[in-house]
């Protein structure tokens, strides 16, 4: 009996050990994602943060941590990455971060959107004035004031909804400032300063924020960090909607096409000219592009492709390097100098494009006016022996073979000719070759 009670009390004892909850479990389980954006705020990164931020919550992460360092973006990737921030069930932390950093533009209302804004010490937000982007010109004053009223009322109900200052928010937009970390705190435009992660986790545990309605309590403290990075397949996507990136490859498609067309059959420059142009067009979907630059661009290329058909003495080339030259400065359409392709790139790209299409118009030029040196037209010119007298008709031994020949004077057996013109596949005329020579010499002679 006894036996069967020790039994017992073991299975009981060991039921209750393994049920209680070792120390630190729940610091082991808390799990913080950390995405860090120091890029330009574009398509690309709007898929990353919000794939992330979904995961982060299909996971049961406890927090999210967004790590940013931007000077701004396009507004609909902006858009794109608060919706998902309002979306989220766990709570979402903007942290502007290293020193030296900045929230700028976009990277201002994105961290305004946040459940908890902070800033390390040493870095910038602000200056969210919208520009003018895309094809058109700059727009008229109403429409910008649109545009203007629409910004100034999204920052401040994104500011309203956070319980953040709603009157800053409006003074970003409108007069474009620019506030400390320091200045941020004391306006209540963020939450924390901190000068890294450790001290971000201790100084925000225990904040509240709301869901559905109710009210949270933030635990994080000693969370483990778990930093995510992008794919290669992002990490490409975002490299190409670089201004830059994007320029010369469509100018690399631009060349490969062009030689393609000036030599066909050559294949390999026209199929990577055409891989290169489709990337271009891709990476043309995130940026402001003004069609204007392009047709300008495209003109150039026909223009180049015009002076092999046409003499024009060079004058075609010329019009083709100004007109590629003036649509590389109007290809993007933006104030922001991150969102615009740099002046050294496009002198060197049209420098070089030039230099190519130049360097190939010379070669197919010259080819073009190059005597043919094989098969029936490449007969004349040469010379041979007449193998019977030509009166006007007789034999000729040119080229080593044997040819019906025809001369409108006569020329006795023996004599040395020169063929003029082929008739057919059979007969050539020719001419006595000394009548060849006293005529280039008549030609040569003065006066």
């Amino acid at each position: 009996m006894k036996k069967w009670i020790r039994l017992l009390l073991v299975i009981l004892a060991g039921t209750v050990f393994l049920g209680y909850p070792a120390v630190g479990a729940d610091s082991e389980d808390k799990i913080v994602r950390v995405v860090r954006v120091d890029d330009v705020i574009n398509p690309p990164v709007a898929g990353f943060v919000g794939s992330e931020l979904a995961s982060a919550n299909k996971a049961g992460n406890a927090a999210f941590i967004l790590e940013l360092d931007t000077p701004g973006g396009l507004d609909s990737a902006m858009r794109d990455i608060i919706k998902d921030i309002f979306a989220s069930d766990i709570p979402v932390i903007v942290y502007v971060y290293p020193s030296g950093a900045r929230a700028a533009s976009a990277g201002a209302l994105i961290t305004l959107s946040a459940d908890f804004a902070v800033m390390a010490p040493g870095t910038n937000i602000g200056a969210a004035h919208p520009v003018a982007v895309g094809p058109g010109g700059e727009p008229d004053s109403v429409m910008m004031e649109k545009v203007v009223s629409d910004a100034v009322a999204y920052a401040r109900s994104i500011a309203q909804k956070r319980a953040r200052n709603p009157e800053w928010a409006e003074q970003i937009v409108r007069e474009s400032i620019s506030t400390s970390a320091t200045d941020a705190l004391q306006l209540k435009v963020i939450d924390l300063v901190a000068a890294d992660e450790e001290e971000l986790l201790k100084g925000l545990t225990g904040k509240m924020y709301t869901r559905s309605g109710i009210a949270k309590t933030l635990d994080i403290l000693g969370a483990r960090l778990e930093v995510a990075e992008m794919s290669w397949r992002q990490k490409i996507l975002t490299t190409l909607s670089n201004p830059n990136v994007a320029y010369m490859l469509m100018m690399l498609g631009i060349l490969g096409i062009f030689f393609e067309i000036s030599q066909p059959g050559v294949i390999l420059p026209g199929a990577l000219g055409a891989i290169a142009l489709l990337l271009a067009l891709f990476a043309f979907q995130t940026l402001p592009v003004n069609f204007a630059g392009v047709l300008l661009i495209l003109l150039g290329l026909i223009l180049f492709i015009l002076e092999i058909k046409v003499i024009s003495y060079g004058m075609l080339t010329i019009g083709g390097i100004v007109s590629m030259t003036l649509g590389s400065l109007m290809l993007i359409e933006s104030s922001e100098p991150y969102m615009q392709i740099s002046r050294a790139i496009i002198a060197a790209t049209v420098a070089v494009c030039s230099g190519f299409f130049s360097l190939v118009l010379f070669f197919v030029i010259r080819t073009h006016k190059k005597r043919f040196v094989s098969g029936v037209e490449g007969m004349v010119g040469e010379h041979g022996q007449a193998v019977t007298a030509i009166a006007p008709q007789g034999r000729v031994f040119v080229h080593g073979e044997y040819w019906d020949a025809y001369s409108p004077e006569p020329i006795a057996e023996g004599d040395e000719v020169v063929v003029v013109r082929v008739e057919g596949t059979l007969r050539v005329d020719v001419s006595p070759v000394r009548q060849v020579v006293q005529d280039k010499d008549v030609t040569s002679s003065p006066g």
